[in-house]
């Protein structure tokens, strides 16, 4: 199957209005998840810790999708998602990371995540997280 082939066969849910919102300090990681939502046609905005994604919702802005990363400065993303989840925000909130031993996953699952998957993010691992959480029911 060449490139064009895949891209065809990727949905492009420009049309559906999602927003995400990726949190990570790694600028490689950013890069990465911004280029598949991008992809997907999904608009995308990127900060760089847990405090700063916080920040943003405090600021009125809100997103249908938050892609998570747990290791961060200043806010790690358990810490920013058990905020988040008190401020009562709805976002699906998919933790995404490359520690994942069973204790730090299951303590990052009850901070309030929607689903969890290992860096690095692929296509076909975005287009999970989407299928899980009801944003994107064809596979």
């Amino acid at each position: 199957m060449t490139r064009d082939q895949i891209a065809e066969e990727l949905p492009n849910l420009a049309e559906s209005k999602l927003t995400a919102l990726v949190v990570d300090d790694s600028f490689v990681n950013q890069t990465i998840h911004q280029k598949l939502l991008n992809r997907l046609g999904i608009e995308n905005d990127v900060v760089t810790n847990g405090k700063e994604a916080v920040d943003v919702y405090c600021s009125g802005r809100n997103y249908d999708l938050i892609l998570m990363d747990m290791d961060m400065p200043i806010m790690n993303g358990i810490q920013a998602t058990k905020r988040l989840r008190e401020m009562g925000i709805e976002s699906k909130i998919a933790g995404v990371t490359t520690r994942a031993n069973e204790g730090e996953k299951k303590e990052f699952m009850e901070a309030g995540l929607n689903d969890f998957q290992e860096k690095p993010l692929t296509i076909s691992k975005l287009l999970s997280i989407l299928h899980k959480l009801n944003f994107y029911v064809q596979t």
